[in-house]
């Protein structure tokens, strides 16, 4: 079972993953024996995810990168590959979201929102994949979400982007499973993250904020999920333990999408 999950001699790509999710993913990754590679926007945040990652006893290896630029991440796998060895295991979980009604958003930035959960994905998968056939493995994740599966007030764009993302996952797998590469989704549920954070505030009254009632309804666990929760189903995907699993979304969400609600 050691072996099976391990991750010893492997090199993960996280994008975007200087905190939050993508942090918690790439611990794990670390903790389990793989070189963690990472890119963020800027100089400051690369620089705070390498700090982050020092804290826990890791040594990380962080790009300043814009992953809808095509031209500047195949120059970062190029370094990557210069610097630490050919990507392994990629997951792609930079992403934006941006709650807007429908009718209030402008195309351009429905565009950008399209352009970072799902065009980048595209990028940067295409940009590894070359490798992972020459080496005769390899294993991509994509950070989709319950909005691969469901529709919400004010999220049009991030739901197509996301069910758009689902689609890319499995057409992946449908194109190079023959090469030994696995692509699979992970769907993280409602997560307690600093994002979140004004989400979860008790309110004046003591009351919870709203919000934070209506996701416990509507989840079986009656919490928010936490970073940590993707940790494992993460490096399950990115382990030898799923070789024979591919174009699947594990949803890690409390039980949301089985669960129908409380009866009022």
């Amino acid at each position: 079972m050691d072996t099976m999950f391990s991750l010893q001699g492997k090199v993960a790509l996280v994008t975007g993953a200087s905190y939050g999710i993508g942090f918690a993913m790439a611990a794990g990754f670390a903790n389990a024996g793989a070189t963690v590679v990472f890119n963020d926007i800027n100089q400051e945040l690369v620089d705070k995810g390498i700090a982050a990652y020092q804290e826990q006893g890791i040594r990380a290896y962080g790009y300043v990168c814009d992953v809808t630029d095509e031209d500047g991440v195949n120059a970062m796998i190029a370094k990557i590959e210069q610097d630490v060895g050919v990507v392994d295991i990629l997951v792609n979980n930079a992403g934006i979201i941006k709650r807007i009604p429908m009718i209030e958003m402008t195309a351009a930035q429905f565009r950008q929102v399209v352009d970072v959960d799902l065009n980048a994905p595209f990028i940067v998968s295409k940009a590894v994949i070359p490798s992972m056939i020459r080496k005769g493995h390899g294993k991509i994740i994509n950070v989709c979400s319950m909005m691969s599966e469901l529709g919400r007030e004010t999220v049009s764009a991030y739901a197509a982007a996301k069910g758009g993302l689902k689609m890319l996952t499995r057409n992946i797998c449908s194109e190079y499973g023959q090469h030994n590469i696995q692509c699979n989704g992970i769907g993280p549920g409602y997560i307690a993250t600093p994002q979140t954070a004004p989400l979860r505030e008790q309110q004046a009254d003591g009351s919870m904020h709203p919000f934070d009632s209506f996701i416990r309804a509507k989840t079986p666990a009656n919490r928010w999920g936490e970073a940590e929760d993707l940790i494992g189903p993460a490096v399950f995907l990115a382990s030898d333990a799923s070789n024979f699993v591919n174009g699947h979304i594990l949803y890690v969400d409390g039980g949301i999408l089985a669960y129908i609600g409380r009866q009022p």
